[in-house]
């Protein structure tokens, strides 16, 4: 994963400035970064330098005396010598606040008599526009002279005072600071300050709960190894989640931080050498990653997979050198369920050799480069079909059972199903699918009409639940608390907005034939079956005694009836001559 040490060219970051506000750019060198209200500066100035730092945008006059230079590095002492929230916590636990630059705090004040009179501030908006556009003044002295014109500033109670020249600090003074932008910062912007309806409202804490519930991680770079950390996403937020999972897995960002951060251009000259160009490593091919991917089912021609943009990936024109480039596949539904009726999937007419060598450059070059796009196509198709997936991610406004019906069946033993949805009804409807009670009802169906039911209209088997094993559902929200004496309850200026719910569920193999359960008995059963064996082992003696008696008695008979037979035998026989015995 890429360490986000230094502001590289190209690159998109977050810039935050006093207010809170988050301005997400794309840091072109040679050009000019425009902060509305708070002025503007050049890309060039910050191009180098370590994240986090924070810049004052200087005004003419004090940019003259630094030599042209337009920002201004804040120190770690400057940042921290302000003291307006102890004070304001100090009023609000009792103890008064001394300063030498604020006589009119008193403890004993209340905001009782305080009313709110546009009237106090001395100044109007003309005199104080004028004093902004005024070149000569600094941010601190404009602050200085609105706050000195306020005819109710000695009235304010210390907390009261701390949060005005705290307000007026974020309105006037031109401080920015520089940070990364990774998918934390990306999902906060959009939930925030853009239309949170693109990403599904999937919050950050949300979407840490996809990720662990999904076990994504990185799975090694070993080739000994079979192909693993193969996950199966159906992803509608715009390419979130995709960016996201590729952040656990460290295929996100680009480690080749060297003369690769711009991104290339593409010339038609380029197309038409491409058959003459050399072989590429397989690591580096299109979509020819086996380990550590993420294989995307998108509804459309295309995927929607614009958010990834914002690192540094283009899906139409994507960079050989990013990670995504080959651990990044993506197939539509109809590959993966009729691949013969895809246009893509269809073998184009093989051409010979003769033929080729007697076409021009640029319709041979068309001929390989449709060639390379149906061989890579059919091959994402038939290692998709195969399944062996070790997870699988949806979060789509699509019937989450009618996604699951087809993706279910390609994941290996053991994977983790992760569903999101904005409402828990989907969620719910899908869990009773998988449900204990629709599992024993579909065992007891006769094994020969039993997956003839699956996935009928009007049948209630959907699904084959023997597939999924424990269904929950779950659900997680952060809330931003006002925390006050008696005054204690969440902000009351925060993003309202669905909760969002996750399902959960384990992939398992149904076994083959009979399976005789075998729980754990309960104590009473154990204690019977202890005496029953102890009974047991105390007539075994006896038993074999008996065992003995038996078979010396049964001897006896049978020796005394083969004497009487031969009694019977020598007295029926006849009796011998004295002559016979002599020879003649």
């Amino acid at each position: 994963m890429m360490a986000f040490s230094a502001i590289r060219p190209y690159h998109y970051v977050a810039i935050r400035v006093t207010n809170d506000f988050v301005y997400i750019e794309q840091l072109k060198p040679n050009s000019q970064i425009n902060l509305g209200k708070y002025g503007s500066f050049h890309t060039n100035q910050i191009l180098g330098r370590p994240y986090h730092l924070t810049f004052d945008i200087l005004d003419k006059a004090e940019a003259e005396q630094q030599d042209g230079r337009e920002l201004r590095i804040v120190s770690a002492a400057e940042l921290h010598a302000a003291t307006l929230l102890e004070e304001g916590d100090d009023a609000a636990s009792g103890t008064p606040a001394e300063s030498e630059d604020s006589p009119w705090l008193d403890s004993d004040k209340s905001n009782r008599d305080i009313v709110d009179d546009p009237t106090n501030q001395k100044l109007t908006m003309a005199e104080i526009e004028a004093l902004k556009q005024d070149q000569s003044a600094s941010t601190k002295e404009l602050i200085s002279k609105i706050m000195s014109s306020h005819a109710a500033l000695d009235q304010k109670t210390a907390f009261s005072l701390a949060k005005y020249t705290l307000r007026k600090h974020r309105k006037y003074t031109k401080r920015f600071t520089v940070l990364p932008l990774d998918v934390a910062m990306l999902a906060d912007w959009f939930m925030i300050q853009r239309d949170f309806s693109k990403i599904m409202e999937v919050r950050n804490e949300t979407m840490g709960l996809i990720g662990c519930w999904a076990n994504v991680h990185h799975a090694g770079n070993l080739p000994e190894l079979d192909p693993c950390g193969r996950y199966l996403v159906v992803d509608d937020t715009g390419g979130l989640v995709v960016a996201a999972m590729a952040e656990r897995m460290g295929i996100l960002h680009p480690t080749n931080l060297g003369g690769a951060s711009a991104p290339p251009e593409v010339t038609g000259k380029d197309d038409e050498n491409e058959e003459d160009a050399p072989t590429q490593h397989k690591g580096n091919l299109h979509m020819s990653a086996t380990s550590n991917a993420i294989t995307l089912i998108h509804a459309n021609q295309q995927p929607n997979l614009s958010l990834l943009r914002y690192f540094n990936y283009d899906y139409n024109t994507p960079t050989p050198s990013h990670p995504l480039y080959a651990h990044l596949r993506t197939l539509s539904w109809l590959q993966l369920l009729d691949p013969a009726s895809d246009s893509a999937c269809q073998e184009p007419e093989i051409i010979d050799v003769e033929t080729l060598s007697s076409m021009k450059s640029n319709r041979r070059g068309t001929y390989f480069r449709k060639r390379r796009r149906w061989e890579r196509v059919t091959k994402i198709c038939d290692e998709t079909r195969a399944g062996g997936f070790d997870g699988l991610v949806v979060a789509s406004y699509t019937n989450p059972i009618s996604i699951l019906q087809h993706t279910v069946p390609l994941l290996s033993g053991g994977a983790q199903v992760v569903v999101y949805s904005r409402h828990i009804e989907p969620l719910a409807e899908l869990a009773d699918a998988y449900s204990t009670a629709r599992r024993t009802a579909f065992l007891n169906t006769p094994e020969e009409t039993r997956l003839d039911l699956v996935g009928q209209p009007g049948s209630d088997f959907p699904v084959d639940p023997t597939l999924l094993l424990v269904p929950t559902v779950h659900t997680s929200r952060a809330r931003k608390w006002q925390v006050l004496p008696g005054r204690t309850h969440p902000v009351m200026t925060s993003r309202g907005g669905t909760e969002g719910y996750v399902f959960v569920a384990s992939r398992v193999i149904p076994a083959k034939g009979h399976v005789a359960a075998r729980g754990r008995p309960s104590r009473k059963k154990k204690q019977e079956q202890s005496t029953d064996e102890s009974v047991a082992k105390r007539d075994e003696p006896s038993a074999s005694t008996e065992v003995d008696i038996t078979t010396s008695r049964k001897r006896k008979h049978e020796a005394a009836m083969e004497g009487e037979e031969a009694r019977e035998a020598a007295a029926d026989a006849p009796p011998k001559s004295a002559g016979s015995d002599i020879e003649t």
